[in-house]
């Protein structure tokens, strides 16, 4: 699926010192390499193997040409044979793409009744690489390393998960995020420094007037209401009051229209993430809460609040999981369960995306009662059960920080028929106890963005891209051990 846009760039190191028949066994060893990449179903990316380079002069070539280019997102490298490596010092300097460091050999096995040096020479990459990966710590330089086979599929899947990251890196970079008003007022943690938060991850957040929003619902057809209604009653199921000539059926069409305006303005300002705030709906008739669930659906980032941050993680998240079984939402931590290991309640006021729906959502109309507004149309849902990531991005005035939860999602213990939105019911590993503990002695957020298509690698994967520190709290962690954790990487960033 990101084929057609995206490519990773694959470049092989070597010297002249063998000669140039074994450059051309390096060159035939490579395209072999990312053909297999390419036919294997695993790479989402189109892998370019762009030739073997034996010199500062043509690293550097290759690397200011992957710079420029708007189709490569990241750059996979591997020292065949050994490659001295102050030849890279150069080129590794003036790279700005994100580096995956494939430490591979072209041969799965020993050929031992066969081996000489012609073939030792060959293929060291066991020499060659260990000399790279010694410049690239020497410089500092992020990077993911991946070791093992070039056909082993644990391997392909790492190369795998990096290049979904590396699209989404890519996608933060021209992110536009849109506030329709401010922050809830006198909130701490939805705020931050937007100035560092571009420097850091590239995307950019900018303000537009409710009024703005209002004045387009005015401009929307009832003809284009009719239809997005008539496309409502196809994918969900309908409260009866929902129904054609239910009480609330007006409240759906209003909704609908709130959902036509909010994509145009969206489109207008080429923004893929947005905010509200329910403290800021002038004009509007109702919390914007369904355009918001079917947007996030589409693969719009959102936060509640003006919570711009999460807002970006859940649209950096979701273009990452781009194909993956599962599903990734805005959610919030709303009321715990003290019994066995404990268990959390999440849900929001109406905002939760119907991609981690367990069934078919239903349309209800209920009073929400903050915002002073009328009664506002969602989608109602309970969410799949199995694994899944809680995160959220803080800003710590010197640093961000990346805080990943990971949990188990499980059925709720008994309907929830009085519960007008839709929720998650999850544990925290190991338990709530201690989820929850150090969750907040990292300093986390009541907003998260979840996901059950990623792993902790994909996140690993994007912290290390953009140089932000990132804590994870696993079925491993102790309040002990997390709180060490915590100490020592504000040494390593207060220095």
């Amino acid at each position: 699926m990101f084929k057609e846009k995206y490519e990773i760039w694959f470049l092989t190191g070597a010297q002249t010192l063998y000669g140039d028949e074994a450059l051309r066994q390096v060159d035939a060893h490579s395209q072999v390499v990312v053909d297999r990449f390419n036919a294997c179903g695993r790479v989402p990316c189109k892998t370019v193997y762009c030739g073997t380079v034996k010199s500062t002069e043509e690293i550097v070539q290759k690397f200011r040409e992957a710079n420029e280019s708007e189709k490569c997102v990241g750059v996979v490298l591997w020292m065949h044979t050994f490659s001295p490596a102050k030849m890279w010092i150069r080129g590794l300097k003036l790279l700005n793409k994100p580096i995956l460091h494939l430490h591979t050999q072209f041969y799965p096995e020993i050929p031992w009744s066969e081996i000489d040096m012609d073939f030792m020479n060959l293929n060291q990459s066991a020499h060659g690489d260990r000399e790279f990966g010694h410049i690239m710590t020497r410089l500092n330089k992020p990077r993911k390393v991946v070791v093992g086979h070039w056909d082993d599929p644990e391997v392909q899947d790492r190369v795998a998960a990096w290049s979904r990251v590396c699209v989404a890196w890519n996608e933060s970079n021209s992110l536009r995020i849109i506030r329709f008003g401010d922050q809830m007022n006198d909130v701490a943690v939805t705020d931050g420094d937007k100035v560092d938060a571009e420097n850091v991850f590239g995307y950019r957040v900018e303000y537009c007037p409710v009024g703005e929003l209002a004045s387009a619902v005015t401009k929307v057809a009832a003809s284009e209401v009719d239809a997005l209604v008539a496309e409502y009653e196809k994918e969900y199921d309908f409260a009866e009051n929902c129904r054609q000539p239910g009480f609330e059926r007006d409240q759906v069409k209003e909704a609908a229209r709130i959902e036509i305006a909010l994509r145009s303005v969206l489109d207008k300002w080429n923004a893929k993430a947005f905010t509200t705030n329910f403290d800021d709906l002038y004009g509007l008739n109702q919390l914007p809460g369904l355009a918001s669930q079917r947007l996030m659906a589409e693969g719009y980032g959102f936060g509640a609040e003006g919570d711009w941050k999460t807002a970006a993680l859940v649209r950096t998240m979701k273009v990452a999981a781009q194909g993956l079984p599962g599903g990734t939402s805005f959610l919030e931590d709303y009321v715990y369960h003290f019994k066995g290991k404990g268990a959390i309640l999440q849900a929001h006021m109406l905002e939760v995306c119907p991609t981690i729906a367990s069934g078919k959502p239903r349309m209800e109309v209920h009073p929400l009662g903050i915002g002073g507004k009328a009664d506002p149309a969602r989608l109602v849902f309970t969410a799949n059960e199995g694994p899944g990531l809680a995160a959220t991005i803080i800003d710590l005035g010197n640093r961000f920080r990346m805080i990943v939860s990971e949990v188990d999602c499980i059925k709720p213990e008994a309907p929830l028929p009085k519960l007008p939105v839709a929720s998650a019911f999850w544990t925290p590993r190991p338990d709530l106890k201690t989820g929850a503990a150090a969750w907040i002695w990292a300093g986390g957020t009541h907003h998260t963005s979840f996901s059950s298509a990623l792993t902790r690698e994909h996140l690993e994967d994007f912290a290390e891209i953009a140089q932000i520190e990132a804590v994870f709290i696993d079925a491993n962690t102790t309040i002990d051990q997390f709180r060490r954790e915590l100490r020592y990487n504000d040494l390593y960033y207060s220095r």
